[in-house]
């Protein structure tokens, strides 16, 4: 019996598969801590942050050790996580 992978949409022309999601993160709610603007200006720093649109960013994914700056709010990709979309 074969696997299924399923891969969620985070906006732009990016999917990513569910199983590398580490984290989905409201923007908003966790930049202003100041451990993730650290952990977000290294990631920039060596190229591990891939932005999927150039509309306003409403949430970041951590999935297989790059960020994924996404115009979709965090809800919508958890939503689409929990529903395997």
């Amino acid at each position: 019996m074969s696997k299924t992978v399923n891969f969620i949409h985070l906006g732009g022309d990016v999917s990513v598969c569910c199983e590398d999601i580490i984290g989905v993160f409201d923007i908003e709610k966790t930049t202003v801590n100041p451990s993730v603007n650290a952990f977000l200006a290294a990631k920039q720093k060596s190229g591990g942050v891939y932005y999927c649109s150039l509309d306003m960013p409403k949430s970041f994914v951590l999935a297989g050790g790059t960020v994924f700056v996404s115009n979709v709010s965090a809800g919508v990709i958890r939503d689409r996580v929990g529903r395997g979309l």
